[in-house]
């Protein structure tokens, strides 16, 4: 690890091209079809393959259900995530009473624009595999609000949840009384949160910052090792309009004498992150100096990548998650794994090959390009800006080779949408556009606007309901036959998915 800039040696002179970034900026000229064919073999010889995706369903027990809709009911009159008052006062007040929790077991801390949850999911297996307990809180939900409060690798038991709302609702109603607003919703869970991995005990608690980082709630922890994954315009009216103001925010979880893991930056994010990382005394470690992926192949179900960590290389280790950011993510993660257990600073020596390799086989991440259905394929992808648009469109043309991909998009009216069309407008046939319950869904017939100034009025499809568009985008994707390869693409929203997969039988 270094706390040099990016572009100089040890002497403080340029340096020359590295042959790490000569391996990273390598295209392979083998022939896709044997890659495939060869990293399938050997995803079969590690047990590989699509894990179950841990999203749990309603509890079956009817007084537990009504229990949680009862908190879901309270949690629903707080302010909702997209109402804001930057402040971590009232989250602070809130850690006060409860005997600070969160100060009981040591965190990784998750900023960044895209990728934050898988990546939480990587380092919570890997973490996991090493035989210690975890605490991952990350947000927001594809189907269940439980699904945010995970231990020991998965979510928490629906009766937990209630007994810790109702542990800490006393003090929550405490906090609120003093405080010129109530807490809101986020900081009540991230309340939750906390308390519930004093209470497992948690060895290591893994937390994604619900926005930004300087002001967000979760900030009332000293992150050991600060994680910021790929920064890019999202939100820009609450954190700023280039990637510098958006890295100030985000640069907000580095704390005195942590170690920084930084992917790939746009430079002048990367440039705020490293002069906040020197005021606090910071170390840092940056994808494709000090690690980084050193290769990938396309593998059933997945890929296969050999990654490079701080301590050292980690060849063919089976990911069962789709595209080159899964990748990234994936080196992010590892790279954190190994900052937390010292390597590359109190120790030399890598993570076991082994217990890495099962880490890696053994991670989900719903709705992130999960394949919900067959003949055709429905593929699910949380993608909500142009970035996130993008890093799917190009996995799903890598990983799945539709020879026709319908698109079913439903966004929220607060985000980038001609900006994420534009991103899949190269990939979809053609697109149904739709709109998610939620109230911050935008208007159907105000997204199909847009997308007939993207796509071409021939090619947009206008579904208001969800199971109509699910319907009518199989329908268009099965008109070339069963056997032609089309496929469908859901997108736009968390929600939306979220939805989508519910309508399609998964939770």
């Amino acid at each position: 690890m270094s706390e040099l800039p990016p572009d100089h040696n040890a002497d403080g002179q340029p340096d020359p091209l590295d042959p790490f970034d000569e391996i990273i900026a390598e295209e392979t000229d083998r022939d896709p079809d044997l890659a495939v064919i060869e990293a399938g073999s050997r995803t079969l010889r590690t047990q590989g393959g699509p894990p179950d995706a841990d999203v749990p369903t309603r509890p079956a027990d009817p007084e537990v259900d009504k229990a949680l809709r009862e908190v879901e009911t309270e949690l629903a009159t707080r302010w909702g995530e997209t109402k804001l008052e930057p402040s971590v006062s009232r989250i602070a007040a809130l850690m006060d009473v409860l005997g600070e929790p969160q100060r009981s077991y040591p965190s990784i801390h998750i900023t960044g624009t895209n990728g934050k949850t898988s990546t939480a999911r990587v380092i919570e297996a890997l973490l996991g595999a090493f035989e210690l307990r975890t605490g991952r809180y990350t947000s927001p939900h594809v189907q269940s609000i439980t699904e945010r409060i995970s231990l020991d690798g998965a979510p928490i038991a629906p009766e937990r949840f209630i007994e810790t709302y109702q542990d800490i609702k006393p003090y929550v109603e405490m906090v609120d009384a003093s405080q010129e607003y109530r807490l809101s919703f986020f900081e009540v869970l991230t309340g939750m949160a906390y308390a519930a991995f004093a209470d497992a005990p948690a060895d290591v608690a893994v937390v994604e910052v619900g926005m930004g980082g300087s002001w967000d709630a979760t900030n009332v922890i000293d992150g050991d090792v600060a994680v910021v994954t790929p920064i890019d315009l999202d939100h820009t009216d609450r954190l700023g309009e280039t990637h510098a103001e958006i890295a100030t925010e985000k640069a907000g979880i580095i704390k005195q004498g942590a170690t920084v893991i930084m992917a790939q930056q746009p430079v002048d994010a990367a440039q705020v992150l490293l002069k906040k990382a020197v005021e606090v005394d910071a170390t840092v470690a940056r994808e494709g100096l000090e690690f980084g992926v050193v290769e990938r192949q396309v593998a059933v179900g997945g890929q296969l990548v050999t990654l490079r960590g701080l301590g050292g290389e980690y060849p063919e280790v089976y990911l069962p998650l789709h595209g080159a950011h899964q990748a990234h993510n994936a080196a992010v993660a590892l790279a954190a794994v190994e900052a937390f257990f010292g390597v590359g600073a109190q120790r030399a020596d890598a993570l076991d090959l082994d217990t890495v390799r099962k880490a890696f086989a053994a991670v989900a991440s719903p709705g992130r390009l999960e394949v919900v259905r067959r003949s055709p394929t429905v593929v699910l992808d949380a993608a909500h800006n142009p970035a996130g648009a993008r890093a799917a469109a190009e996995a799903i043309g890598e990983a799945f080779q539709f020879s026709r991909l319908i698109g079913v998009v439903g966004a929220s009216g607060d985000k980038n949408v001609r900006g994420l069309l534009e991103a899949f407008e190269p990939v979809f046939a053609e697109v149904v556009v739709t709109q998610n319950s939620s109230h911050r869904a935008m208007d159907a017939d105000e997204l199909a606007g847009i997308a007939v100034e993207v796509f071409g009025e021939e090619r947009v499809q206008v579904e208001p309901r969800l199971p109509d568009a699910l319907e009518a985008a199989i329908t268009l994707a099965e008109e070339e036959g069963e056997f032609s390869g089309g496929g469908v693409l859901v997108t736009g929203s968390v929600i939306t998915v979220g939805e989508a997969r519910l309508l399609l039988g998964r939770g």
